[in-house]
């Protein structure tokens, strides 16, 4: 039951990372093709990156506490990368170099929606892993009683 839920949360926080970087990456293209303001391009991007910081460093330490080694050794290039950023302060989008570092943020978040999809698929899978055993270990339960 309890790898049930903690899977749950990681597939919740992997949820929430994918959509800050989609969300991120359709502000940068419609900045690209002049249908937003770079004033509010960045903006809306800044307004979602500490979370983003946030809940990657959240998903590090869970996957730490709870001796899932593999995808945790996985996650941290990622976390000391959002972390390396934020010591810098290079973490938030200037509105003056935007279209300068246009493609490189672009590339940027395109690597992290590739990693953050394969956690998803990842943790989706171990959801219904979990979910399956759990369902089938309680129909063997009421049988045997």
């Amino acid at each position: 039951m309890w790898n049930l839920i903690f899977w749950i949360i990681c597939l919740l926080i992997n949820f929430g990372l994918l959509a800050i970087v989609f969300y991120a990456l359709l502000c940068l293209t419609d900045l690209e093709v002049d249908q937003m303001d770079p004033f509010v391009a960045t903006a809306n991007i800044n307004r979602w990156i500490l979370l983003e910081f946030a809940l990657q460093a959240a998903l590090s330490i869970l996957l730490l506490f709870t001796g899932h080694w593999i995808l945790f050794l996985v996650a941290v290039p990622l976390t000391c990368y959002h972390a390396m950023l934020f010591i810098r302060r290079q973490h938030l989008i200037d509105v003056t170099e935007v279209f300068r570092n246009l493609n490189t943020d672009k590339k940027c978040r395109m690597i992290k929606l590739g990693v953050y999809m394969i956690f998803f698929t990842i943790c989706v899978f171990r959801v219904v892993v979990f979910a399956v055993n759990l369902i089938l270990n309680d129909d063997d339960d009421i049988d045997l009683h």
